[in-house]
């Protein structure tokens, strides 16, 4: 199932998304002329610094998220930079990129097995992917928030056939996982980043945009506006701590594998 989500708005809740996609960038390296994709770019933000990397090359990013394109159009600096309002499931690149780039993103596509296939199949021969995406143990406070006011007697009946959005794999899980396609030089680590936001606004912000999308979908019309604060009043009772800051879990799975040897 698809999403639809606010670019500006996710733009300015977005700041630890941003610190992971830099760590990763700062370890990459680059001749300058490669082609990259880029799976799930959301305002397009890392997408033109990784333009930057390969003046010479090209970078695609795509999301299936027309606000996220728009946002991403909005802010584009490059000439060698592309953005495509595209669902990462249906990707069908052939032999086309030297390395495909996802940070923040995966834990919103269910099928990995598809995922892995399709990106090898998108790489050339020696293209590298570097993923980093929510593990288990990620959001628990959300998690342990939303569920209850879901089984609530006046939201539940608007929960009867939902399916939970994400897949949050352990380590071990996707290790198998990746170890069953034909990628060579596989490395899977994972990585706490679990964060203190500064203040009550700072975690609304990361509430709103993108933690709750999903649920609000399914509340009537009449009824988002005391659901979202409901769930915004219940998660900030939840995550406060002692110096007014705000807790919650982040941990993270990292991939790098490369096609062929």
């Amino acid at each position: 199932m698809l999403f639809e989500f606010d670019g500006e708005k996710y733009k300015k809740a977005s700041s630890h998304q941003k610190e992971w996609a830099n760590n990763i960038l700062e370890e990459l390296s680059f001749h300058g002329n490669e082609a990259i994709l880029d799976l799930g770019c959301g305002d397009g933000a890392i997408t033109n610094q990784l333009a930057e990397m390969v003046p010479s090359g090209k970078v695609i990013g795509i999301d299936a998220s027309e606000g996220m394109i728009k946002t991403a159009l909005k802010y584009r600096k490059l000439q060698n930079v592309y953005f495509e309002q595209k669902d990462i499931n249906e990707i069908k690149y052939v032999n086309e990129f030297d390395f495909i780039f996802s940070n923040a993103t995966l834990h919103w596509v269910k099928d990995h097995n598809k995922l892995l296939n399709n990106s090898f199949q998108a790489l050339r021969n020696k293209g590298t992917l570097r993923f980093n995406f929510a593990g288990d143990g990620n959001c628990a406070y959300f998690f342990k928030v939303i569920r209850q006011v879901m089984s609530e007697n006046r939201y539940s009946q608007y929960f009867e056939e939902f399916s939970w959005p994400w897949f949050m794999p352990t380590i071990e899980e996707y290790k198998q996982l990746i170890e069953e396609a034909s990628f060579y030089q596989i490395e899977v680590w994972g990585e706490n980043a679990d964060r203190y936001f500064k203040d009550s606004d700072s975690m609304i912000k990361w509430i709103d945009q993108p933690s709750i999308v999903p649920f609000l979908r399914c509340v009537p019309e009449n009824e988002k506006k005391n659901f979202r604060n409901y769930v915004v009043e219940r998660m900030l009772e939840e995550t406060k701590q002692e110096d007014g800051t705000y807790f919650e879990t982040f941990r993270r799975i990292n991939v790098k594998a490369t096609k062929g040897c």
